[in-house]
């Protein structure tokens, strides 16, 4: 098996990725685990994670870092989340979930991870959970509602600093299915410009997630 890191606690075993166990010896959502030497690796589907989708794609700006803080917008069952706390061992992760039956499984996830922070909050209503949250590194948004670039945009003005870098997963059919998704795509890009963000690279992410884009931004000014 050949290892190659590419990130901070992130690997290439042949053509898969993964991340070193945080929680040796435990899953998160049925992940292979593979002990190596001294780590232990949990194997990331991009068939399950965005994120993953995006780096086996192509993503060279990865922003994650061992201290980095970062709001997650869309924490959902914490799959995700997950693989960013085995990354950001010395930083935070605050997870906006608005489920209750979805917190309810990030919660079995968080209370063995110390650095996730489940937040049963509504992404849309970033003034709800201000004060819960410090200014961030990294905000990371995967919200599958039509708003998802204003919810973003919201959040990004509230919590960002100066050279924080954003994520966000837009699904072109969560925001209007009867328009080509291409056409979705330029038109939350411009969204996400006219607010004063530059977009630093966009990624599809097929196959493993049909009509959607990866955007990695910062402020502009």
């Amino acid at each position: 098996m050949q290892i190659i890191k590419i990130g901070e606690n992130v690997y290439q075993l042949d053509n898969q990725i993964a991340t070193v166990n945080l929680t040796p010896g435990r899953q998160v959502y049925q992940e292979k685990l593979i002990p190596y030497e001294d780590k232990e690796f949990r194997l990331w589907n991009p068939r399950r994670s965005k994120l993953a989708a995006a780096i086996i794609n192509g993503l060279t700006i990865f922003p994650f870092k061992k201290n980095s803080n970062v709001l997650y917008l869309g924490a959902s069952a914490g799959t995700t989340p997950s693989h960013i706390s085995d990354i950001c061992t010395d930083g935070k992760i605050y997870s906006v979930e608005f489920a209750p039956t979805m917190m309810r499984e990030f919660l079995d996830v968080s209370q063995r991870r110390e650095n996730l922070i489940p937040l049963l909050e509504d992404a849309t209503h970033p003034l709800h959970y201000q004060h819960l949250v410090e200014s961030v590194d990294i905000i990371y948004s995967d919200v599958a509602q039509a708003q998802q670039t204003k919810l973003f945009i919201d959040n990004f003005k509230l919590f960002a600093k100066e050279n924080t870098i954003g994520i966000i997963m837009i699904k072109a059919r969560s925001i209007d299915v009867t328009m080509n998704p291409n056409d979705v795509f330029k038109q939350e890009k411009r969204h996400l410009e006219e607010s004063g963000l530059k977009i630093l690279e966009e990624i599809k992410l097929d196959p493993y997630e049909k009509d959607h884009i990866a955007f990695i931004c910062e402020k502009s000014f």
